[in-house]
Parts: structure tokens; C-alpha cells; sequence
């Protein structure tokens, strides 16, 4: 890009601002009109909910004010990259994107997307989707050389569910060639894609896995959802639970995912979950135990009371063997059995936990809705924690700005 291109979409920040929903709006509108195969690629559940839209429009309000150097997005690229390739994104794909990106800037904006500042964001596009796809290519290339890895869609065949709470069962989930498989990084996740007779459409969902590092099988604990109007997501999870059968088959993807346990700690680990959130954590917590892990674990966990705290004996069991990890449970309506048993009342709070370490180095890990995640990095940046030093999970598209 030359610098007056760039000058021009650092020019259009402010209308970015003011419209980006709306552009990213007509934009998918556009594509799914020309391209309505693609609906089988996207997560028409956050189009429906309008928080794929926002995303993308933050998105690009991000380049447009990086545009002078977009290496500073690398992070942000990273945890793209990484979903893009949990559902099998192609370089062709940006192509179509690109196309009808452009063309909606250019409707959108109307006789003030002049001829330059068209070209400019011709420009700048083709140099995010070089950037993109070649950080998706090292991701894609990795999987290949990795022991039992794989890219694209492969089919895997349910072995077993256990339920672990009223809400959450988990389904043990094989290669249907009797194949292995690649050993994820804790904290990983996995899509996993069904064809919805209600939409007509294959729809993805990425699942955290909740089994430690195997060769033989993946474990994933999905969360039923309640309530008269359920979006995309909520149906895929509830087609999980009421539709799919031990034997059936469900396509995959090879693990990924930024959200990892770090393979040099040499410090304290605090995991702070909320509802489901924990499901990445155990994988983490367990596998911290298997390798005798040196130093002190800290978990908290705040759901809303004990018949929806998924793997709750299992915890204790590994928490009452090991005297080196401290567990801390907040429930919105705990019995008098659960008060006695150390269960704190109300939503998690940190303010409440005097023992929290916080050495130098160590790891905080959170995952949970949203308003969860927001509160808990606050509380921790409060306490003096570096945000350096936090590591958060938020499923679905990434709308937390957190600094």
C-alpha cells in the first residue's frame, strides 16, 4: 500500500465508527445472496443474534486505525486464524469475501467511496488477507507435520456420553476409520459440524476439550440450553444431547485454539471459571496433576448451584489428593449443606479470596459468559495483577475489548 492509501482509510475511522454495523449488515446480506453455500460455513446463530456483524465491524475499525502497522493486530490475527482454521477457511475463500467487502463499502457509501478511497480499501484488504491466510497456512502446515494430525473435516464416531450435571453431558468422540489421533494443548478446542434439518444447513460449532492430551479419543462437555426461543447455537448444542446416539457419526476438525496452558510454567496457575467455562480447565488441571506440577493451583468456579457444577466430585477428588491445589466454589443459591461445606454465596468474587497468589509468573486463566470474563480481568488488574499475565476464553465471537 502506498502512504496516501493509507492516509485514505485512516481518513474513514470516523465513518467506520458511526456505521461499521451497518456496512458489515449489507455486507453479509450481499454475500449470502450471491454465495448462500456459505451459510453452511458461517455461524448463522451470531448472524441471527447480530454479534457476528458487530465483530466484523470492530474488526475492521481495528485495521483501519492500525493500518499504518497492522503487526500490532498479530494477537488478535492469531485467535482469527486459529477459528478460520477449525473450519476449514480457504485462500479462495477470501477472494469472495474480499468482493463483496469492497462492493459494500462502496454501496454503503455512496457518492462520497471515491474512486481512490475504493482503491485504497481494495488495497488494504488484499493486505489483510495475505497476512491472514498466510499465518493460516503455518496453522494448517503444523497440523499436517504434527503426530496424527489432519486439516479439512474428518469423521469421528460417538464412543460413549456421560452426563456430569443437569445441564452438561459429555460425549467421548473416536476417528470412525479406528484411526489415532493428535494430542491436543490443554485449554484446545475442536469444531465439530451437524447438518440442522431446521435451517436446511451444515453449522459448525467449536467445543473446548475437556479430556486430558490422548491419542485415542476427544472429550467434549456441552452445556443443553433452555428456554421458548433458542438461537442456532443453543439448537446445535441441544441437537448434541437429544439427537445424537452413541454410533452416530459427527464430522471434526484437529484441535486449536490460542486459550492454552503454557508448556513452561514455572509459577503458581490460577483457573477462574464460570459456568461451562470450566471445561477447558479441567483438561488443564488435569493434565497439570498427571505431570506432578511443582507449584500451587488455585481454582475458582461460580455457577449458579450444585446440580448444574459439572464434574464437582471428580474436583473434589482431585483437590482433597493434592495439597497443593486450593479450590474456592461461589454458588447464586447455595443450601445450608453447601455453606457448611465452604460454598460461598453469590456471583465469583475475587475480593473474597485473601489467599489468591500472585507471584511473579504466575498464570490467570478465565473463561466463562462475557459479563464473567469483563468482571474477573477487572477484579484481577485491580489487585495489581499485569493483564500480560491473564488469559481468557470467551466462546463465540470475540466482542470483549479488554486493555
Amino acid at each position: 500500500m502506498t502512504s496516501e492509501q493509507k492516509q485514505l482509510i485512516s481518513a474513514t475511522v470516523p465513518v467506520l465508527k458511526e456505521n461499521g454495523v451497518l456496512l458489515t449488515k449489507h455486507f453479509y446480506n450481499r454475500m449470502f445472496t450471491h454465495h448462500p453455500e456459505l451459510k453452511n460455513l458461517f455461524n448463522m446463530g451470531n448472524q441471527q443474534s447480530g454479534k457476528q456483524q458487530t465483530a466484523l465491524a470492530m474488526a475492521v475499525l481495528a485495521y483501519a486505525e492500525n493500518i499504518a502497522n497492522p503487526g500490532v493486530l498479530m494477537p488478535v490475527v492469531d485467535r482469527i486464524g486459529h477459528k478460520h482454521v477449525s473450519l476449514d477457511v480457504r485462500p479462495e475463500q477470501y477472494q469472495i469475501v474480499g468482493r463483496h467487502l469492497i462492493a459494500s463499502i462502496q454501496e454503503v457509501l455512496g457518492d462520497a467511496g471515491t474512486p481512490e478511497i475504493i482503491d485504497a480499501w481494495t488495497a488494504a484488504y488484499q493486505q489483510l488477507a495475505d497476512l491472514m491466510s498466510g499465518h493460516e497456512a503455518t496453522i494448517y502446515q503444523a497440523k499436517t507435520v504434527a503426530q496424527y494430525g489432519w486439516t479439512g473435516w474428518r469423521p469421528f464416531k460417538v464412543k460413549e456420553k456421560v452426563k456430569e450435571s443437569e445441564e452438561i453431558t459429555s460425549f467421548y468422540i473416536v476417528p470412525a476409520d479406528g484411526g489415532q489421533i493428535m494430542a491436543h494443548i490443554p485449554g484446545q478446542y475442536i469444531s465439530l459440524r451437524v447438518f440442522l434439518l431446521e435451517l436446511n444447513l451444515y453449522q459448525a460449532r467449536q467445543y473446548s476439550i475437556s479430556s486430558v492430551p490422548s491419542q485415542a479419543y476427544y472429550r467434549i462437555s456441552v452445556k443443553a440450553e433452555k428456554g421458548a426461543s433458542l438461537d442456532t447455537n443453543g439448537l446445535i448444542s441441544n441437537h448434541l444431547h437429544e439427537c445424537i446416539k452413541v454410533g452416530d457419526i459427527i464430522d471434526l476438525t484437529a484441535p486449536v485454539g490460542d486459550f492454552r496452558l503454557a508448556e513452561d510454567l514455572t509459577a503458581p496457575v490460577v483457573f477462574i471459571s464460570g459456568g461451562v467455562g470450566l471445561t477447558p480447565m479441567i483438561s488443564m488441571l488435569q493434565n497439570l496433576v498427571e505431570k506432578n506440577f511443582d507449584y500451587p493451583i488455585t481454582w475458582l468456579h461460580g455457577c449458579r448451584n450444585r446440580s448444574v457444577h459439572a464434574f464437582k466430585n471428580q474436583l473434589d477428588e482431585i483437590v482433597n489428593g493434592n495439597d497443593r491445589i486450593e479450590q474456592y466454589v461461589f454458588y447464586d443459591t447455595p443450601t445450608e449443606m453447601d455453606k457448611l461445606e465452604g460454598v460461598m454465596e453469590g456471583f465469583l468474587d475475587l475480593s473474597k479470596i485473601a489467599a489468591l497468589p500472585q507471584f511473579p509468573g504466575t498464570k490467570y486463566y478465565v473463561c466463562g459468559p462475557a459479563v464473567f470474563i469483563h468482571k474477573q480481568y477487572q477484579d484481577l488488574i485491580a489487585r495489581g495483577i499485569e493483564k500480560e499475565s491473564i488469559l481468557f476464553e470467551e466462546f463465540g465471537p470475540a466482542l470483549i475489548q479488554l486493555n
